[in-house]
């Protein structure tokens, strides 16, 4: 009985962080049994994780955003217009992929800078300016690809960043058919994922902060590890891991790093809890503006690069509707409207559920307006879920 009572505890008090992942297992078990199990089959596990990578990379910026209350309706079409001058820098002015990326990235920077500007020393609303930015980003998509329409990026390097995956170690006899280095990887992952979590539990008992019962602890980290070693398994079964994923989960693994482990991530959230507080305990607000909306506007580039990537071309519409998908993965994944709560982990949760949902459907072959629906309903749960929490906890 202690067990069942510790379990709801458990649930009740982190029902914000585990219910985004109980909202992604209910969808991919709908999906997998309405799809006779092709939804989970590996290629479209691999196909999905491709497809999110854009999106997640936007939603990990968005989360920062949004948690120090602004909004960023810009980054749609400043990753298409910056993935087109990716495009147009390897095409038209033969610069070598590993100049074009950073320049690209720089750009994005210095974009994100000049929100950031508007916003923090001109006092302009962040939807209002941002939303300037969606229409002149959206313009200079097309001035930039009017000549062609569509500009074709030959450079197999720079392709491969979105249709490439890690190469393997040679075959020894061993699970033949599976990508044997991705495995090894998600072990990796696993073993440096239980060191983490024990760590930070005898950092919490030093401390007398309340932490998990043994039980309960030890219960969180199989299944964990069990959902982190099945997906591996997935990976490996259809070319293992893509240099997408592996973009992604160098900026997770940074980005979580440093809203947790610094004393700039501390910065953020205090400026999103309380703004005013904030000033006035000494932290720079303006500086974290400057250093969250810069951030975002790289993200967008990078964003934009994967993009093009995946296509290997820029296009006209590139960045249509992007930041909504951001916007929406990021609120999915339990950022707070009110600011000052979310973590960079959920966006990533969140952008699964939406493209969980769009490739559940198109495999199911459901029409394109009822998708929308369905994405709009979703998010509409999750904002009510989350009001619904905050007022709980009051």
């Amino acid at each position: 009985m202690s067990f069942l009572q510790d379990a709801r505890k458990l649930l009740q008090q982190n029902i914000r962080e585990y219910g985004m992942y109980i909202a992604l297992f209910i969808i991919m078990a709908i999906f997998t049994v309405t799809t006779e199990g092709t939804f989970i089959s590996s290629r479209n596990i691999v196909n999905l994780v491709n497809q999110t990578g854009y999106i997640a990379v936007l939603a990990v910026g968005m989360t920062l955003v949004i948690v120090i209350r602004h909004i960023d309706l810009s980054v749609g079409f400043l990753g298409g217009f910056l993935g087109a001058i990716a495009a147009i820098a390897m095409v038209q002015w033969n610069m070598p992929v590993y100049l074009a990326v950073p320049f690209t990235l720089a750009l994005g920077t210095l974009a994100g800078l000049i929100t950031a500007f508007l916003v923090a020393q001109m006092k302009i609303p962040a939807f209002v300016a941002t939303l300037a930015g969606w229409l002149i980003y959206r313009g200079a998509i097309l001035v930039v690809t009017e000549s062609t329409g569509t500009i074709i990026i030959p450079d197999e390097t720079f392709n491969a960043i979105g249709n490439g995956f890690i190469p393997d170690i040679p075959d020894i006899g061993i699970l033949p058919g599976v990508h044997k280095l991705t495995l090894i990887i998600g072990v990796i992952g696993i073993i440096l994922l239980i060191i983490s979590e024990i760590n930070s539990r005898k950092k919490k008992q030093a401390y007398n902060f309340e932490v998990l019962p043994i039980e309960m602890f030890v219960i969180k980290l199989m299944f964990t590890s069990a959902l982190i070693g099945g997906v591996t398994w997935l990976l490996a079964g259809y070319q293992g891991l893509s240099w997408t994923a592996v973009v992604v989960l160098i900026i997770v693994v940074i980005y979580h790093f440093i809203t947790t482990q610094t004393v700039l991530g501390r910065h953020i959230y205090a400026v999103g809890g309380n703004p005013e507080a904030a000033e006035l305990s000494g932290i720079n607000v303006k500086k974290i503006t400057y250093i969250v909306f810069g951030s975002m506007g790289m993200l967008s580039a990078l964003s934009g690069i994967l993009f093009a990537s995946r296509l290997q071309s820029a296009t006209t519409t590139a960045g249509q509707l992007w930041e909504l998908d951001a916007i929406a993965a990021a609120f999915i994944g339990g950022v707070s409207p009110a600011g000052g709560i979310g973590k960079v982990a959920g966006s990533i949760i969140g952008a699964l559920v939406m493209l969980s949902l769009t490739s559940g459907m198109n495999l199911m072959g459901i029409g394109i307006s009822y998708q929308y629906m369905a994405r709009g309903a979703v998010l509409a749960a999750a904002v009510i879920f989350d009001v619904a929490t905050r007022n709980r906890a009051k």
